[in-house]
């Protein structure tokens, strides 16, 4: 994977912002267990991208998180990522209350995607 040569991000719930969130990132997945996410096309023009996501996980001490966000890119003249934007929000669910149970790994083709599970 390319390095970014621009990453902009918020995690709110860990007040971490910019630069400092890609650090932030690599720390969490040895966080975030089990780890299930739908994401999906908001919109796009030129070379843009929006996308909203929803993903579940656990932490160490068995307590589910759905996370929320979105994600914004922008794309250089070869195709390459040249900046992105993220904003994510945990939010604390009990385990009854989890969406997404398929085997870990791809999200399978015929699986309700965030508006058809209301989120």
């Amino acid at each position: 994977m390319a390095p970014i040569p621009r990453n902009e991000g918020f995690a709110s719930s860990a007040g971490v912002a910019g630069k400092e969130s890609l650090r932030f990132s690599g720390a969490k997945w040895t966080k975030e267990l089990d780890y299930r996410l739908i994401k999906e096309l908001w919109a796009f023009e030129g070379n843009h991208i929006a996308v909203r996501c929803a993903y579940e996980w656990h932490d160490g001490s068995g307590n589910w998180f759905r996370s929320y966000g979105n994600k914004n890119w922008e794309f250089d003249e070869n195709g390459l990522m040249s900046l992105r934007w993220a904003s994510i929000n945990d939010l604390p669910i009990k385990e009854t209350e989890r969406k997404y149970y398929w085997a870990l790994g791809r999200r399978p083709d015929d699986h309700l995607g965030l508006n058809d599970l209301g989120l």
